[in-house]
């Protein structure tokens, strides 16, 4: 059977937005100026005041935006090469990397079941004197932080550092946005995210100043102004083009923040089979459904079962980190939680390109399916 119900259709999702991002990056075109310059000052603002930080630094992806973080504590002295990050385990190896590629030592704790999210629950048990910081990741769109993370993180005087590449418009408890609540936060806008750019960005945020001059410069050949280096730096600037198509797009995240969540509504009533484990429900602000992802346990059958039925599903993500060939030095580790779901999810369509009624359709297929 032909595939009926798209995963992800950036056509689609971009269509509505089409003429006004052709018209900013015409702009951008006839400005001449094709590095830095307002479009990206003026995302860098915005960004700041949607997600309630002071600073905004547009940076040239997720992972780039998590490595410089590190980075700048490292130049900043709060961190050295060989030192702790705590991290979770289940997640993409994004969050992992920008650990090692600063010679610190990612120390993996075991996610929640319920969640797929880190277990802050275990955390205070994997603090050492080396940890100087934990990495927090909102993963699938869950805000991942709490009254128990915030005590560790305060009582032995950690940076939260929150892996936001995945909740850009997600609220804790309080209201705030995700991307605040931590001492820094890095964002992806990768085309697939609830947001995405026409190609890789990201960003960093942050209430700390000294910080965000600090990622500036690193990610500006290391320097504080022209052909004066004052750290060795990269080449991690922000796009112009895209700081421009960005601006379109984010004055409309809640809008598609909110038809996510009414697609994973549908599912959340509609999805009744015991074979398949539905995501934890929330309907408030903390959860931004950037993936729904169901657990199962012949994932193979059901996603063959699925295409022939017209549905087409992704996985989110098939090998836990510390599996992963480059990360061998850690596959001694005993996470069995981690290695459990990464055999058993699998994500099915709710972006923007997907229809309430689709979601009615997708829900009455999966419960067709037999282990």
């Amino acid at each position: 059977m032909a595939i009926k119900y798209k995963f992800l259709d950036l056509g689609a999702v971009n269509a509505p937005y089409a003429d006004d991002i052709a018209d900013a990056t015409a702009r951008v075109v006839r400005s001449g100026r094709y590095v830095g310059g307002p479009e990206v000052e003026t995302f860098e603002r915005m960004l700041a005041a949607d997600t309630g930080t002071a600073c905004a630094v547009g940076v040239s992806s997720g992972l780039d935006a998590l490595r410089l973080i590190l980075r700048a504590y490292i130049e900043m002295g709060v961190m050295a090469p060989g030192d702790e990050v705590i991290v979770p385990a289940n997640t993409y190896i994004a969050s992992i990397l920008a650990v090692t590629e600063n010679g610190l030592r990612p120390v993996l704790v075991e996610p929640s079941i319920d969640t797929l999210n880190l277990d802050t629950s275990l955390v205070e048990a994997a603090v050492t004197p080396r940890t100087r910081a934990i990495m927090t990741v909102h993963l699938y769109g869950r805000v991942c932080y709490d009254d128990i993370l915030a005590d560790v993180g305060r009582r032995y005087g950690l940076r939260i550092i929150e892996d936001n590449a995945q909740a850009i418009g997600a609220r804790y408890a309080d209201g705030r946005r995700s991307g605040s609540l931590g001492d820094a936060a890095g964002f992806s806008f990768y085309p697939t995210k609830n947001i995405g750019a026409m190609g890789e960005a990201g960003a960093v945020t942050t209430g700390d100043s000294r910080l965000a001059d600090t990622v500036r410069a690193l990610a500006n050949y290391g320097s504080d102004r022209q052909y004066h280096n004052i750290y060795k730096g990269l080449n991690c600037r922000f796009d112009p083009i895209q700081a421009a198509v960005l601006k379109v797009k984010l004055p409309f995240l809640d809008a598609e923040n909110e038809r996510r969540r009414r697609v994973a509504a549908v599912y959340e009533a509609s999805i009744d089979n015991p074979a398949v484990v539905k995501p934890m429900y929330s309907e408030a602000g903390d959860m931004v459904w950037h993936q729904y992802v169901l657990r199962v346990a012949d994932r193979d059958r059901f996603r063959a079962f699925m295409t022939e039925n017209g549905v087409e599903t992704a996985v989110h993500y098939p090998t836990a980190p510390h599996r992963q060939p480059c990360m061998a030095e850690y596959a001694h580790l005993d996470l069995p939680l981690a290695e459990q779901i990464a055999r058993e999810v699998v994500s099915i369509p709710v972006s923007s390109c997907t229809s309430e009624t689709d979601a009615a359709d997708i829900s009455s297929i999966i419960n067709r399916y037999r282990q």
